[in-house]
């Protein structure tokens, strides 16, 4: 038997991850752990609350990184760099998946669980998140009064009002396709991109010849991104509907909408839809 020092000594004893650091550890200067973690801050005793403040912070975190990938390649698509808007889109899905699996910390409140802390936020509702604005304008549902609503904060509103005369990304996939030799309509590529987009025929069929086409075609590989980037959303708001009637059935909304009929509006709209119509055009 060895009867000298443990085997088991903490390794760290001797590494450089026993060394003080002169100030903040370069870990705290970059990530701003700290910071993050001050951003808690419960208003009642409740147990669920504070599960409910991470996730609603969580979420906001992936709504700011999902921006930023679907702004990166509508710039992509803008400069015929297809490469780098795939690249792009594919990070968002990754995050999206990551943003749906959000929901589980909060999924299972029950109503008097929900009651425990609800009262604390006030009028407060995920219904007033500027940067989930900033996803749906790059979706391409547009709205003016969704802008207006936030004119009390006048760097959110103009960031808000920018974004909203901007082309979203799906009007920068059709215009990328017009220059690779598509037929998209001129009155499809010029648009008044501060209107929500609608569907249009003529869209669908091209995409219908797309799909009729090798998989293996940069338009496919496109589509297909972009189809992903739907489901995830679809599955988001789905989700989304489900958690609030769970916690709190057919109550109205603490911002003031409808609640769950408010939701199941959102859940009801179909993110680009006309790559899901050429599929049964096919």
């Amino acid at each position: 038997m060895n009867d000298g020092p443990s085997a088991l000594a903490d390794p760290a004893e001797d590494t450089a991850l026993a060394r003080p650091f002169p100030g903040a550890s370069p870990y705290e200067e970059y990530v701003h752990a700290s910071v993050l973690n001050t951003l808690q801050q419960p208003l009642t005793e409740a147990a669920d609350e504070m599960g409910f403040l991470v996730t609603t912070q969580v979420m906001e975190l992936w709504f700011t990184l999902i921006v930023h990938e679907w702004r990166t390649a509508r710039e992509a698509l803008v400069k015929d760099d297809l490469p780098a808007a795939l690249d792009a889109l594919v990070r968002s899905r990754r995050a999206l998946s990551a943003l749906n699996d959000s929901w589980q910390p909060i999924a299972a409140l029950t109503p008097l669980q929900f009651e425990g802390f609800r009262a604390a936020f006030g009028r407060a509702s995920g219904f007033q998140s500027a940067m989930y604005r900033h996803i749906e304008f790059l979706l391409g549902e547009k709205s003016q009064s969704l802008v207006n609503a936030h004119r009390g904060d006048p760097a959110v509103h103009e960031a808000l009002r920018d974004a909203h005369r901007e082309p979203s990304l799906y009007d920068e996939v059709l215009c990328f396709l017009h220059r690779q030799g598509l037929p998209v309509p001129a009155h499809v590529r010029e648009r008044d991109v501060s209107l929500s987009y609608t569907s249009d025929p003529a869209v669908v069929e091209l995409w219908r010849g797309v799909y009729a086409g090798s998989p293996y075609e940069a338009p496919a590989r496109l589509a297909e991104a972009l189809t992903d980037i739907a489901e995830l959303v679809a599955r988001w708001r789905f989700d989304h509907l489900m958690v609030v009637r769970r916690a709190m059935g057919a109550k109205p909304g603490s911002g003031g909408t409808a609640g769950v009929a408010y939701l199941e509006q959102g859940a009801r709209r179909v993110v680009f839809p006309e790559l899901w119509e050429a599929r049964g055009a096919l």
